[in-house]
């Protein structure tokens, strides 16, 4: 809230001297000089702010729309200071640079080494239920491993593998009996059930 009030009084500052400067003709105080540069450093920090918040929209919350529209109008307010402090030539001039400044960025943000800084690069080592015909069959029978909460491991026939029942919630070391196999899918039910 403080920076806000800063930029704030500092573009009244400014308003009031480029006033002075054009009607009156008044350039050689040296705190005239550093309000300008202040301006200019405002007019940078609104435009670089607006890159960022454009940046965050399109790449790391897309779909929201709030960083972007915060985005534009920031730089929206950066050009806008430029024409109405400094005239049509700066400001045409802080436009260009924006423009050009914003496609750079967006090209270097969408870049693929740019953000392999950022990227996960470890591997999934895990795998799916790869059932082999002559290891498993309709009928065998083996051990849970875990609680089957309908999903679980169990051991058959010396071999770990994930199974999961038709809904019934199945207890950690129980008896189970496969009882179908479907889409690389093992459905079991306890063994008592098989015989029921």
């Amino acid at each position: 809230m403080l920076i806000f009030y800063y930029f704030r009084l500092s573009f009244y500052v400014v308003t009031i001297y480029s006033y002075l400067y054009q009607n009156y003709g008044i350039w050689q105080s040296n705190c005239f000089n550093c309000l300008i540069y202040m301006h200019w450093l405002l007019i940078a920090i609104f435009i670089v702010i607006g890159l960022l918040f454009l940046v965050l929209e399109i790449l790391v919350i897309p779909g929201a729309g709030f960083a972007g529209i915060v985005g534009f109008i920031l730089i929206a307010i950066g050009i806008w200071q430029s024409y109405s402090v400094f005239g049509a030539m700066a400001g045409h001039m802080v436009l260009g640079g924006t423009f050009l400044l914003t496609v750079i960025t967006l090209v270097l943000s969408l870049r693929g080494r740019t953000w392999r800084k950022f990227m996960l690069s470890t591997e999934i080592d895990g795998k799916v239920n790869m059932i082999d015909a002559e290891k498993i069959r309709v009928g065998d029978s083996g051990k849970t491993i875990s609680r089957l909460a309908p999903m679980g491991k169990a051991l058959i026939n010396g071999e770990f593998y994930e199974v999961r029942t038709d809904g019934d919630f199945v207890e950690q070391h129980a008896d189970i009996v496969v009882d179908k196999i479907e889409y690389n899918k093992i459905y079991v039910k306890r063994k008592d059930q098989d015989h029921g």
